[in-house]
């Protein structure tokens, strides 16, 4: 036996497969289920799947033959994750609750749970791969891409360290879809053709503002559209990395209100729907929002120039290394591919570490960066570190 392995089985295909993987590698297998949340506040009509997570699972274990149990994290999510969340958007950002269920949650809290039953690793359905070698007498551990490149999660786990990379395992990283869908088919597993879930890890898919309006009050103010000649735009590309990072700033009277909204702090850049506004030629998005006054600036089209821009800023204090030995020294440049968002394909980019911290430049302008999520960036297929955009 190579060792004790607790897999989180979420109901869903991968953890099934995952499960099922580890067993046929020779470890011993235990299913622990995660019920991280409750309370249905602005989960949509049929979209609620807790119970039925909990009973596909449940089948899954059975199917496999493996230990099966059920640990409640509700009131560390929503400490560590939730309340994270509802402050990250009271401040006119957008957080990434996935990047931090994973840090705080599935390998953390629990990790915990899976010592205390006495594991060796835990495991999950990611589709990321995992190498370790020797430097110096110590093991580094290395966190890469999924073989499947229109399912890799390594993104989703950008803010692991090296003590929670140790003790993980992720059995289906050097399988495809397809194929994992093809296996737990074969095996006659309930969730072979279960959907992937969507919306807030552990929460589902929810009305945002419906959701948020539990802890942020709704606050009518105006949606203001700024015109695409806007002078603001005339940036030369040869601006420093600081001055780029800052993004836009816009003032109200320079452009028109076309509407009103009940509360900035509910949207985020780049966003289409829920502005409720028609009559212009091109759809709305919104380029900024400043919670302070209470105001939305939205942009037409898809390429409306505020919705660019060719670099960001990365505070010291929110710069994370999954392989510190990689940490940047003092004024270093180095070039890596940069993703700001999962799904995304890795963009051509320069980090350049200064005292206040990371400033990325791309070779190409981007579409939506945002405050709050995370950047993560690659050498290769190699995730080396990540950071909260500011």
């Amino acid at each position: 036996m190579k060792g004790r392995v607790v897999v989180g089985l979420s109901g869903g295909v991968d953890s099934s497969v995952a499960a099922y993987v580890l067993k046929e590698q020779g470890y011993e297998v235990l299913g622990l289920f995660m019920k991280n949340w409750h309370d249905t506040t602005g989960v949509l009509h049929g979209d609620c799947p807790f119970d039925d997570d909990y009973k596909f699972a449940q089948m899954v274990a059975r199917k496999l033959q493996i230990p099966f149990e059920m640990v409640d994290l509700s009131e560390q999510y929503r400490k560590r994750v939730v309340d994270y969340m509802f402050e990250e958007y009271s401040r006119g950002r957008t957080p990434n609750p996935d990047v931090l269920c994973n840090r705080e949650i599935k390998f953390d809290e629990f990790l915990k749970a899976a010592l205390n039953l006495n594991a060796d690793y835990v495991a999950t359905g990611h589709y990321c791969r995992k190498t370790e070698f020797e430097q110096d007498g110590k093991t580094v551990y290395q966190l890469l891409a999924g073989t499947d490149p229109n399912k890799d999660q390594s993104y989703f786990l950008c803010q692991l360290s090296q003590q929670q990379l140790q003790k993980a395992l992720f059995p289906i990283g050097d399988i495809t879809k397809p194929e994992v869908r093809r296996i737990a088919a074969e095996l006659g597993l309930a969730t072979a053709q279960r959907k992937d879930s969507q919306g807030i890890c552990f929460v589902g898919k929810v009305d945002l503002p419906v959701f948020l309006q539990q802890q942020l009050k709704a606050i009518s103010g105006d949606i203001i559209e700024i015109p695409a000649s806007h002078k603001i735009y005339e940036k030369r590309l040869d601006d420093s990395a600081f001055e780029q990072s800052k993004g836009y700033v816009y003032n109200p009277d320079e452009g028109k209100k076309v509407g009103t909204h009940q509360g900035a702090h509910f949207f985020t850049i780049g966003q289409r729907k829920g502005l409720n506004v028609g009559g212009s030629p091109e759809p709305l998005f919104v380029i900024a929002t400043d919670v302070e006054k209470n105001i939305v600036y939205v942009g037409q089209g898809q390429s409306h120039p505020g919705l660019f821009r060719r670099a960001l800023f990365i505070p010291k204090t929110d710069i994370h290394w999954v392989r510190p030995d990689l940490a940047m020294g003092m004024d270093e440049t180095r070039d890596n591919s940069i993703r700001i968002r999962y799904r995304q394909p890795l963009q051509k980019g320069n980090l350049l570490c200064k005292e206040d911290g990371i400033y990325i430049t791309f070779a190409e302008p981007q579409r939506g960066i945002t405050s709050g999520q995370f950047a993560a960036w690659y050498d290769n297929e190699e995730l080396i570190g990540s950071g909260v955009i500011d």
